[in-house]
């Protein structure tokens, strides 16, 4: 579904990525790890045409999407959840959600059916403002909103940043929801055991190169990946865990 081939792309004069090529097939959960600065968040913001490709091409069921913008890739079929400054906190739950389909209005009733079948937590929440919703809540009103409009693949980057274990837990298993009902997934992920032991396959990133790829499971089982990228992380361990 989704193949890059030979990406490079950053920042003013500084390339972050060095000619990476991955792919995500259809109905796949891959996740995407690696340390801190290793270039996940920019790969993926290149993808979705926030960030120039200087090179290289970026290909969604076949389509050359390599210098689309952002609103071009969301009618092509695919949504975006960032890590930060993912809610209009001064707009109710349903507001937030129709802003996920402000392209497409005729979408909204189906769209509405979807987001609700996966969080049912926000329907009865849909006229209260975000903005005094819990992490959590405010998490699933971001993902739901990148629903709207059902794509077929959407792109995850770091989804439980800031969330306690068991809001981590319970977002996880609704992304395997999300996958089950057919929407493929991307997935930039600090938590790379959590994210890993819901994917099929993974890649790491290092300094913004492709250094391990393959099936998740083998990857969580690879030696020098466990002792590199799957310890407790600084994050974990210091977790104060939002509610």
């Amino acid at each position: 579904m989704l193949r890059l081939i030979e990406v490079v792309s950053g920042y003013t004069d500084v390339d972050i990525i060095h000619g990476v090529t991955m792919e995500v097939g259809k109905e796949e959960i891959v996740t995407i790890i690696g340390p801190n600065g290793s270039g996940k968040s920019t790969l993926m913001k290149t993808i979705f045409g926030l960030v120039k490709l200087r090179s290289g091409r970026i290909l969604f069921n076949g389509m050359d999407i390599s210098r689309l913008r952002a609103d071009k890739i969301v009618r092509a079929g695919i949504g975006y959840v960032p890590q930060e400054r993912n809610v209009f906190p001064s707009l109710t739950v349903q507001e937030n959600l129709e802003m996920g389909a402000f392209i497409q209005r005729d979408r909204l009733s189906a769209g509405f059916e979807e987001v609700f079948n996966i969080f049912p937590e926000l329907k009865n929440k849909r006229r209260q403002k975000v903005g005094t919703m819990s992490g959590g809540e405010q998490k699933m009103v971001a993902v739901g909103r990148a629903l709207m409009l059902m794509p077929a693949l959407l792109l995850l980057d770091e989804p439980s940043c800031g969330l306690s274990p068991r809001l981590r837990d319970i977002l996880f298993k609704k992304i395997a929801a999300i996958n089950e009902l057919g929407t493929t997934l991307m997935i930039v992920e600090q938590n790379a055991k959590m994210a890993l032991s819901v994917s099929h396959r993974g890649y790491v990133l290092e300094m913004g190169r492709k250094r391990f790829e393959g099936e998740a499971g083998s990857l969580l089982q690879n030696e020098e990946v466990k002792k590199l990228y799957l310890g407790d992380t600084p994050e974990s361990q210091s977790l104060s865990g939002i509610q």
